[in-house]
C-alpha cells in the first residue's frame, strides 16, 4: 500500500500541472462582450428624454453616431474585452426592413433583428429574439459579458438564460424624466445596472420641425378631395402591411385604432399641406375614404 503512495502523489502532481496550464490558457483568452439594443425602448425613452415625445415621427435619431457612442462606452467599461458585435432589435411590418433599418444593418459590427409590428404599432416577437441570441451566445461561450439596453420585464427570462451558461448581463437604462422606465424584476435579475443620461443622448436625438400647414381659413379642401386622399393613404398602408393586417382593422369598423388614425391624419396633412385639426367634417371624410378603399380589398 505504501508503495502506491509515490505513484499517487506523482499523478496528483501531474493533474495539478495540467490544471495550472489550463488556467494559464484561459487567462490568455480575451473576454468578449456584445451589446443588445431594444430599439423600441431606445426610441421611446430617448425620445421622451430629449424631445419630450415617444412618437418616432416627431424626432430624428442618429443611429450610427449613437451606436458608436455605445461601443465607446462599452470599451471603457469592459477594458480588457473585445466587442463581438452590436445586436439591434426592432419591429417592422411583415419583418421587411425600413430604409432606416437597412442603413443600420449596413453598419460594421451591427446585426439587425426584426420582430413584427401589429396594426397598433406594437412590437411582437422582439423579446424572444433577444433571448434566443443571448442564450445561444452564452451557451457557446461566444461572450462573457452582455450589455443590454432595454427595460421590458419580458427580458427577465433572457437574462436568466444567459446567466445560466455563465455570462454576466449588465443592464443599461435611459434616464427617465420622472419615475422609472425599466421593470423592477429586470433590475433585480441583472449583474449590474447603469443609466445613460441626457447629455449622452443629446447629440444623437433632435426634434423634427413640423411643416407649416395653412390654417383652416385658407384654401380649404373639399370633402371629396379629402376622401380621395384617405383612399390614397389606405392603399399605401395596405401595401406596406399586407392584406393579413385587414383582420385587425375590420372588427373595429367604423373606428380606427388610435395609432392608425394618427398615422392617417399626419400622412393626409402632408399630402394636402393643410391642417385637419379641429375640423370634424373633414376628419370624417378622411376616415370614410380610408375605409372605402380598405373594404374594397377584403
Amino acid at each position: 500500500m505504501n508503495d502506491d503512495l509515490p505513484a499517487l502523489a506523482a499523478r496528483i502532481d501531474r493533474t495539478n500541472e495540467l490544471l495550472t496550464r489550463m488556467l494559464a490558457e484561459v487567462a490568455k483568452t480575451p473576454s468578449t462582450h456584445a451589446i443588445f439594443v431594444d430599439a423600441g425602448y431606445l426610441y421611446a425613452a430617448a425620445g421622451r428624454l430629449v424631445a419630450g415625445t415617444e412618437d418616432r415621427r416627431a424626432f430624428d435619431l442618429d443611429a450610427e453616431g449613437l451606436i458608436e457612442a455605445l461601443i465607446d462606452r462599452a470599451r471603457s467599461i469592459f477594458a480588457d474585452s473585445r466587442l463581438l458585435r452590436v445586436y439591434w432589435y426592432d419591429g417592422a411590418r411583415r419583418r421587411i426592413h425600413t430604409s432606416e433599418q437597412q442603413s443600420i444593418a449596413e453598419l460594421p459590427d451591427v446585426k439587425v433583428r426584426l420582430g413584427n409590428l401589429n396594426a397598433n404599432n406594437q412590437q411582437k416577437g422582439v423579446d424572444s429574439l433577444i433571448r434566443t441570441d443571448l442564450e445561444s451566445l452564452a451557451r457557446h461561450r461566444a461572450i462573457s459579458d452582455a450589455a443590454l439596453l432595454g427595460g421590458d420585464e419580458d427580458l427577465v427570462s433572457a437574462v436568466e438564460a444567459a446567466q445560466g451558461y455563465g455570462a454576466r448581463v449588465h443592464l443599461w437604462g435611459i434616464e427617465a424624466p420622472e419615475g422609472r422606465n425599466q421593470a423592477e424584476p429586470l433590475l433585480w435579475e441583472v449583474d449590474s445596472q447603469r443609466t445613460l443620461d441626457l447629455d449622452f443622448f443629446k447629440p444623437y436625438v433632435s426634434r423634427r420641425i413640423a411643416p407649416a400647414y395653412e390654417g383652416p381659413g385658407a384654401n380649404r379642401p373639399t370633402r371629396e378631395a379629402v376622401r380621395f386622399v384617405g383612399a390614397q393613404v389606405a392603399a399605401k398602408w395596405l401595401a406596406a402591411r399586407g392584406r393579413e393586417s385587414l383582420a385587425e382593422l375590420l372588427p373595429g369598423h367604423p373606428y380606427l385604432p388610435g395609432s392608425v388614425d394618427q398615422d392617417l391624419l399626419v400622412e393626409a396633412e402632408g399630402i394636402l399641406q393643410y391642417s385637419l385639426r379641429g375640423q370634424a367634417d373633414l376628419r370624417r371624410a378622411l376616415r370614410d375614404g380610408f375605409w372605402e378603399h380598405v373594404q374594397t380589398q377584403y
